[in-house]
């Protein structure tokens, strides 16, 4: 079973770097939140019959969106292969073959993958443009930031209406 985080505050008035992590955090948190206090069923549960959306599912997305986004296009340290739960041969792994996924494994890998995410651009300038941009398309770490703030935010709306259809739950 996942916890409650403790600590889920939004962010007011702060500096463009803390402004930007204290969102981040705060769509993380919210996401666990979502998922927090429900059985490993209910967290597995296809709640919507015609998607494979659950919310250990996006679980697990979220985990490997860390890893492309931080990793693979920022930094260029990790290959375009070589995430958990997606493999060539299914690129949905982080929605589907969940009978075999343990909760807490779940829970401690997408924690990892934050922190880890966390210490990588630490002391790096939000002006940094990522190793995987184009000239035709570059983008920079305040650019990821903002991404991955909306990635989560439009996940946490899918968690939100799983969490209710599982158990009624709304305003987690």
């Amino acid at each position: 079973m996942i916890a409650s985080p403790t600590n889920r505050s939004e962010p007011y008035a702060l500096p463009e770097r803390e402004l930007l992590d204290s969102w981040l955090d705060f769509h993380r948190a919210t996401l666990l939140s979502k998922c927090a206090d429900l059985t490993d069923e209910q967290l597995k549960a296809r709640a919507v019959p015609s998607s494979a959306m659950t919310l250990l599912g996006l679980l697990r997305h979220m985990t490997v969106v860390e890893t492309w986004w931080f990793d693979t296009m920022f930094l260029g340290l990790t290959a375009d292969d070589d995430y958990p739960y997606v493999t060539a041969d299914d690129t949905d792994g982080d929605f589907n073959n969940l009978d075999d996924s343990p909760v807490a494994a779940v829970e401690a890998l997408f924690l990892a993958n934050c922190e880890r995410s966390r210490k990588l651009v630490a002391n790096l300038s939000l002006d940094q443009v990522a190793v995987r941009s184009t000239p035709a398309k570059p983008f920079d770490l305040r650019w990821i930031y903002v991404h991955m703030i909306e990635e989560y935010a439009r996940h946490n709306g899918h968690a939100d209406l799983l969490r209710e259809l599982i158990d009624g739950q709304t305003g987690v």
